[in-house]
């Protein structure tokens, strides 16, 4: 299987305008689909089928037979996603769809193989769901090329409602640039147009992806690979007079400027290529602010106060200082992002406020240990040590809730002690782990 893979990566790369005619029969190979089946987490949520991956595997190799012949002879048929929600750090709710158990399946083999040709033709400053790539990769790339590059204005912006909205039409067309296989073009549609399932009504629409399964982060990067990426570095190239930097995670991205001029024909012209393809700019997320290294003596001499910041993957970015006087891009946990954990976090508390304290403190523990890999970047300490203080004040109006006596802060402290591990920074500095992925070449150009 990885030799037929590596021979479609390098003719992909190598002959850029190829199109891929027999891709199917990479894609219902037994093994691929065991792979496939392997790669889904164990406790994954069941679908409209009700089929979980314990149920599926107990007769794993008859159904994985009967489902590559299925696919072989375009006897397969997706089954409508589950619609369920998951809250936001904003206090509203987030769709996502949960594809039936064999769609999953065939999800993640597609995607094995679609991206054996994607993963050459993608750029450099895309990172959202792509392998080897992370969040913490594209803030690394963010913060290097605001240091690096000669940054004065940062455009933070967020397509709105981006996989309610994608255009079926273009995507089809867009995937055609590269696949030929009329069977997986079809394999495709099966699943744009099988529909969601809410309260036993089915609904099915012309534009957008569900959010949830395997196949929905590919499609979406190859939808703003050709309607946002590939003009982005044609627009760069043509139009701009100074430096241009642009990280993109999924349909969240940051563009910096060394020149007002760039950045305010760059929002301009990039509101009206996005408009072309049925997305728009979120209003209210879209900001051209000053920042850099100057921003804040300009603010200064100004009587302005502090330069603005910007938030990027539940990072709030700041300007500024070393030790030694020089300029810095400061992280910081998101206030909003902060709230919004502690918020769910306390509606789970009261779920579990009958729970043994073992069995919270174990949460617990998970929970802090969970937020401090993710959050735990240089110079983020003190909100490390804040959640940590917050989670510790919920856990004891828990406990005190359920006795007539509030539990005392001594022993309190002493559970704390126990249980929930001292937050650490886990992540190295921007620059350190950018050049050692890159090995030196640019990631956010």
């Amino acid at each position: 299987m990885g030799t037929a893979l590596d021979g479609i990566r390098q003719t992909a790369k190598g002959r850029p305008g190829t199109k891929f005619t027999g891709l199917l029969h990479h894609i219902y190979e037994v093994q691929r689909l065991e792979g496939a089946y392997l790669a889904i987490k164990r406790d994954a949520a069941a679908g409209v089928d009700g089929v979980t991956w314990a149920q599926y595997g107990q007769d794993l190799q008859g159904n994985l037979l009967d489902l590559s012949d299925r696919l072989a002879r375009g006897g397969y048929r997706p089954q409508p996603v589950k619609r369920v929600y998951i809250d936001k750090a904003d206090g509203t709710k987030r769709p996502l769809g949960v594809p039936a158990f064999e769609d999953k399946i065939v999800q993640r083999a597609t995607v094995e193989v679609l991206n054996a040709i994607y993963e050459q033709d993608f750029q450099g400053f895309s990172y959202g769901f792509r392998p080897g790539r992370s969040a913490h990769n594209a803030l690394d790339a963010v913060s290097v090329g605001i240091w690096s590059q000669r940054v004065n204005f940062i455009l933070d912006a967020d397509i709105s409602k981006f996989f309610d909205t994608v255009e079926h039409e273009w995507l089809i067309k867009f995937i055609e640039h590269r696949v030929a296989d009329p069977r997986i073009i079809r394999l495709i549609k099966k699943w744009l147009f099988a529909g969601v399932l809410e309260d036993n009504r089915l609904t099915q629409s012309e534009v957008g992806t569900v959010q949830g399964g395997s196949i929905s982060p590919l499609l979406a990067n190859i939808y703003l690979h050709y309607a946002f990426d590939l003009w982005v570095r044609q627009w760069r190239q043509r139009h701009a007079r100074g430096d241009v930097i642009v990280v993109r995670y999924a349909d969240d991205w940051v563009a910096g400027f060394q020149f007002i001029g760039d950045a305010v024909a760059f929002q301009k012209a990039v509101a009206e290529r996005l408009q072309t393809f049925g997305l728009a700019l979120h209003p209210d997320k879209t900001r051209l602010i000053e920042f850099g290294r100057y921003a804040r003596g300009n603010f200064s001499r100004r009587g302005a106060g502090k330069p603005q910041t910007f938030d990027f993957l539940g990072f709030t970015h700041c300007c500024g200082e070393t030790r030694n006087g020089k300029f810095t891009v400061l992280r910081l946990t998101s206030a909003k992002r902060l709230r919004g954990k502690l918020q769910s976090l306390k509606l789970e508390m009261r779920k579990r406020m009958h729970h043994t304290i073992t069995e919270q403190g174990q949460f617990l523990k998970a929970v802090v240990g969970g937020h401090a890999r993710y959050f735990g970047v240089p110079n983020n300490g003190q909100r490390l040590l804040r959640f940590k203080r917050e989670v510790v004040r919920i856990w004891r109006r828990s406990l005190s809730r359920r006795s007539q006596r509030p539990i005392t802060w001594k022993r309190m402290y002493r559970l704390m002690d126990h249980w929930l591990p001292n937050p650490k920074i886990c992540h190295p500095y921007p620059a350190q782990r950018l050049i050692v992925n890159t090995q030196g070449r640019s990631r956010m150009r």
